[in-house]
């Protein structure tokens, strides 16, 4: 049965879960929402994409483990970024996040803008556990 998940730590937005979780036997999947740099008061965190990605990486890690789940079990990251040209602040922010010795699978996205015009990158994310 499909659980449809927020977590406390983490800034809710009204009308959509955080996350949902799709059991597979003795596994499951989660799949959470796009990220984005809230903090629990709903205040934008950073104006640069580091200071952004490590606030949404934070949210990931509250919202996974809500889940019963941590940053290891993540298979595959999906990032929407404003600026190409700063990848490598992002990548250096998540790299203090994730499994380097098995990386999960990624998709890197310029977009031309976000859904406010402060919001530098968007992270969304697969999980099985």
């Amino acid at each position: 049965m499909l659980q449809f998940k927020n977590a406390e730590k983490v800034f809710a937005i009204k009308g959509l879960s955080q996350a949902i979780e799709i059991p597979f036997g003795d596994q499951k999947m989660i799949i959470l929402s796009g990220q984005i740099p809230l903090n629990k008061q709903g205040e934008l965190v950073g104006k640069d994409v580091k200071t952004q990605t490590i606030q949404i990486f934070e949210n990931i890690r509250d919202i996974l483990e809500a889940c019963g789940a941590g940053m290891e079990d993540i298979i595959k990251l999906g990032i929407f970024i404003s600026d190409i040209s700063q990848i490598a602040g992002y990548r250096e922010a998540r790299d203090q996040f994730i499994n380097l010795n098995h990386p999960p699978t990624s998709t890197l996205v310029e977009v031309k803008g976000l859904f406010r015009s402060d919001v530098i990158i968007e992270i969304e994310v697969t999980a099985i556990v």
